[in-house]
């Protein structure tokens, strides 16, 4: 990596399930759409795999490669907006999603996306699009239903 300065995105939460499920519910092309506010992510789900979220009418809306795949643990992206020339331009950036156990019964979420770019506005994007993402995702997975309506109709 180079000297460039970083921009980066964390989102912690906590959610009342297991490890499995939540891995499964990250991992599962039918359930992302669910909570993907309409989106679903698609993958190849193993270490060097191809990934990519596609929007309700096909187009494709991000890709990459899955860089880490540690089941109910660790799941890392090599990520590229592909919709806006703007946020495509500023290349790669590097999703990280970790699952710990918490107290009780939950497990603690936490997703890092970072960019090798001063004042990223692709980190800009995603700093709004997460926290809908996860706070459907929490929702579904705790009481059966989101928060939120899809934002991308087919």
């Amino acid at each position: 990596m180079s000297n460039a300065a970083t921009s980066q995105f964390v989102y912690v939460t906590y959610i009342r399930t297991t490890a499995d499920r939540l891995w499964s519910a990250l991992t599962s092309t039918e359930f992302s759409q669910k909570y993907w506010l309409g989106a679903r992510t698609e993958a190849e789900w193993r270490k060097g795999g191809a990934w990519r979220i596609v929007f309700p009418d096909g187009r494709l809306a991000d890709s990459g490669e899955i860089v880490e795949f540690e089941p109910a643990k660790r799941l890392a992206i090599r990520w590229r907006n592909e919709w806006s020339p703007e946020l495509k331009d500023e290349g790669w950036s590097l999703c990280t999603m970790e699952i710990e156990p918490a107290a009780g019964e939950s497990v603690k979420l936490t997703v890092r996306h970072a960019i090798e770019r001063d004042d990223s506005k692709f980190i800009g994007a995603v700093s709004g699009g997460w926290p809908q993402i996860l706070s459907n995702l929490k929702s579904l997975l705790e009481t059966g239903a989101t928060i939120l309506p899809p934002k991308y109709a087919s």
